[in-house]
């Protein structure tokens, strides 16, 4: 006759799951919530740091496998649940309430595509569970609303704005308070308080992550945002040519410099398949995003593939991932978006060493 099952013996069991990039197991990391064993039925909770996380299902059947493996034990129910971590010790004059992690989307240059990765993966975000919103500091050319098919004023509450929500995502743009084709013609003190005021005055409310659409180039908003918060890091756009990667190269040595960490490196427009002959053609040249990566010892967070869908997507206000989510392109998206939320969830846990880590996929 088998030892009866206790809660002990269900974490024995489970340290033998490792995570894959710290190496260490998931009851040590604090993974394993709420244990509950009744004769040989067990469950508990797998908390994960991002609902985004690319290794869930792998870790799910590690431990299911590795409970079931105590003698006499019949059925092991998990529910998979997800929070994201903040990291503690934060200085709080740089905190934005109820955000956990501000990410920066830029590029150095413009019409690389960045606003369009930004949208694609806000809304990627958001559609595996994350609490999202999106800023648009581009305050001469907001791209964001036309983007996601947004026109609506905001609302005022007291003195906050509330933002508009476009599939999923609450928005921000300065698109949405000056609408039409009126130019905005504001100075360097001017773009630093329109920032402040986006980001302290918007009701964001609880958010997992606010990606912030940069304007192209090394300037003003740039510094006034690592100036006013703490931010996760930033993540790159390039095209695969030299035009565009020598732009991100000034942008990576900038944010170098304000101390923001980089996240990693998209190449956009990698390359484009014919629907008619099904050939492969790189149009923008091959590998540059990668080889830059590797060069700044950075992840390479992926390729987004060249197509006409992603453009008239944008132009009609429905990104690629919620249009037509089983293409190439927003299959491409959603990689970016998990191995982002690996990269925050990574950071996250070397600051708080209490937390597991996910692995991003190259």
């Amino acid at each position: 006759m088998s030892k009866p099952i206790t809660e002990e013996m269900i974490l024995d069991a489970l340290q033998a799951v490792k995570d894959p990039d710290l190496h260490r197991d998931i009851v040590a990391l604090g993974m394993i919530r709420d244990v509950k064993v009744c004769g040989g039925i067990a469950s508990f909770r797998f908390v994960l740091t991002t609902p985004a996380c690319p290794v869930r299902d792998q870790l799910k059947g590690q431990a299911e496998a590795a409970v079931m493996s105590i003698p006499g034990m019949e059925t092991v129910e998990i529910t998979m649940d997800a929070e994201v971590p903040k990291v503690r010790g934060a200085l709080d004059k740089t905190a934005v309430e109820g955000i956990r992690h501000i990410v920066a989307v830029s590029s150095g240059k413009g019409g690389v595509g960045k606003s369009t990765v930004a949208v694609n993966l806000a809304v990627s975000l958001a559609q595996m569970g994350a609490n999202v919103g999106i800023l648009d500091t581009d305050v001469y050319g907001p791209n964001v609303p036309i983007m996601l098919g947004g026109n609506d004023m905001p609302e005022a509450r007291g003195d906050k704005i509330i933002p508009p929500v476009y599939h999923g995502v609450k928005t921000m743009s300065i698109g949405l308070l000056n609408p039409g084709d009126q130019a905005v013609v504001w100075r360097g003190p001017m773009l630093h308080s329109a920032v402040g005021q986006f980001l302290r005055q918007v009701e964001w409310g609880e958010l997992d992550y606010l990606i912030v659409d940069m304007p192209p180039g090394t300037g003003d908003v740039q510094l006034s945002l690592a100036q006013m918060v703490s931010l996760a890091g930033s993540v790159l756009v390039t095209t695969p040519q030299e035009v565009s990667l020598s732009d991100v190269r000034k942008a990576f040595n900038m944010f170098e410099k304000l101390h923001v960490p980089s996240l990693g490196i998209v190449e956009n427009m990698s390359y484009f398949v014919c629907s008619n002959c099904d050939e492969r053609h790189e149009i923008f040249g091959h590998g540059g995003g990668e080889a830059l990566a590797e060069r700044y010892g950075v992840p390479f967070l992926g390729a987004i593939p060249l197509s006409i869908g992603v453009r008239e997507g944008g132009d009609l206000g429905v990104p690629v991932v919620v249009g037509a989510p089983r293409s190439p392109q927003a299959q491409a998206f959603k990689q970016v978006a998990q191995n982002v939320a690996a990269q925050i969830s990574i950071a996250a846990i070397k600051a708080n060493k209490a937390l597991p880590v996910l692995n991003v996929k190259r």
